[in-house]
């Protein structure tokens, strides 16, 4: 009782919460143009977030991207600068650096095999060579691995994968962009003799960029009740490569398993309290494993080996710029109220944004979804539910302007470079509170 009062407090006492879709705002992802060591992009509760420098940050809606609810997509930025969405229904593609989205293979005719606009999509990756990969977890139609070589303009389904098998994730080796590994996830289903086949999980690996696939045993890999495995990241050689066993140290953890051999045989090097939220390369000997609750792990012998880290943030993603520099999905909390920060070695953390800091919604045309849905229509109300500061870094990138001031007493700024000082507390006692840990689809 006492705790139900006590939220009940909370929540009165807290100013309103950015919670359309049903959830508190935060962040989930972090993402990075090939090639660009300045810009990320980060996935948020409520659309996408878009800096050209760490410091500033625009807003893209949800509205504009083409998502909604509690759907969070995987997102994916190509060495043009092409944005990517995955959704219920297709890949969201946009050109123009977030002002405007469409449906990649809209255009053609339902029938057409590229056609992968009415797809549902859960896993994506971009090769060495800017190759997009899609891979379809449709339910009761042929599922398939897809690859474009065109900038997302086009897609052609590759080799003879299982078409009764959800693809789960994908991963193209930064090395050598012919080498492919994909995981998938069989349903329950009916064998030859009638009888009832239980779900499984699936490792497959390409040598010769998707033309053909060879499965991978998964031998010695001990899975949960409910079969998941998901293909983290290729290591240092394209021979090495992470993968996660989902739920299979219970009661809520997962088994991280190393291959140096292609997958032919994998090793267990890591079992955590808590799911895996990423697996980083940093270089030949550093690789990083991040949860939200259950701490972060670092190795220095190329993943063979792990050790916790001391006193690591919540770490609800992680990613490597191609600076070297880390970013982690932060918990808003205490004591830094981050909601995303930055590091060189895991070790030690800054706040790199707090979400009261965004810039404002990127400035775009009058005509696109970005102009005339969020910043005309949804971004006053954002900004007043986040109790945004206006930001003062000076012009932002390709013509984009700081953000006005929204309506309410002013409130002095330290600059987008700074996040400034801690929410109100009615906003960190509701963080604290209503902040959960979400599990991967």
């Amino acid at each position: 009782m006492r705790g139900r009062r006590l939220l009940a407090l909370a929540l009165a006492l807290a100013p309103a919460v950015a919670r359309g879709n049903g959830r508190p705002p935060a962040t989930t992802s972090v993402h990075f143009k090939p090639g660009d060591a300045q810009a990320l992009y980060v996935g948020v509760t409520f659309g996408l977030l878009a800096s050209p420098d760490g410091c500033r940050y625009y807003w893209i809606c949800e509205d504009n991207i083409g998502i909604g609810g509690e759907f969070d997509p995987v997102y994916a930025v190509t060495p043009a600068g092409t944005i990517l969405a995955t959704t219920f229904h297709g890949l969201r593609v946009s050109r123009d650096g977030g002002c405007s989205f469409s449906t990649a293979t809209a255009q053609l005719p339902p029938s057409d095999p590229g056609n992968i606009s009415a797809l549902y999509l859960v896993s994506m990756a971009v090769g060495p060579s800017g190759d997009v990969w899609v891979g379809t977890s449709e339910t009761g139609s042929a599922n398939h691995v897809f690859r474009s070589t065109d900038d997302a303009a086009t897609f052609a389904a590759r080799g003879a994968l299982p078409a009764t098998n959800w693809f789960t994730s994908i991963q193209v080796a930064p090395q050598d962009g012919s080498r492919v590994y994909v995981t998938g996830f069989q349903v329950s289903g009916t064998a030859a003799d009638g009888g009832t086949m239980p779900p499984s999980a699936h490792l497959y690996r390409s040598d010769d960029t998707g033309a053909t696939w060879t499965e991978l045993a998964l031998a010695g890999v001990q899975l949960a009740s409910s079969p998941g495995v998901i293909a983290n990241a290729v290591g240092a050689t394209k021979d090495v490569v992470f993968v996660t066993s989902q739920g299979a140290n219970p009661p809520s953890g997962d088994r991280l398993y190393r291959s140096t051999d292609a997958g032919v045989t994998l090793a267990e090097v890591l079992a955590t309290t808590d799911p895996i939220r990423a697996v980083v390369v940093g270089d030949a000997q550093t690789v990083y494993v991040a949860t939200q609750l259950g701490g972060a792990f670092a190795s220095s012998d190329g993943g063979a080996t792990f050790h916790a880290l001391a006193n690591p943030p919540q770490l609800a993603c992680l990613g490597r710029r191609g600076d070297g520099a880390l970013f982690g999905c932060g918990a808003n909390g205490d004591p830094d109220h981050e909601a995303l920060a930055r590091s060189t070695d895991a070790a030690t953390w800054t706040r790199a944004l707090q979400l009261q800091y965004i810039t404002g919604p990127l400035q775009c045309p009058v005509g696109t979804a970005e102009h005339d849905i969020c910043d005309q229509q949804l971004w006053r109300s954002l900004a007043q539910q986040l109790g945004v500061v206006a930001a003062t870094c000076g012009g932002g990138p390709d013509g984009v302007a700081d953000a006005p001031p929204v309506d309410g007493p002013a409130k002095k700024s330290r600059g987008c470079c700074d996040a400034g000082g801690g929410p109100t507390a009615g906003w960190a006692a509701l963080v604290v509170l209503i902040v959960a840990r979400r599990r991967r689809r």
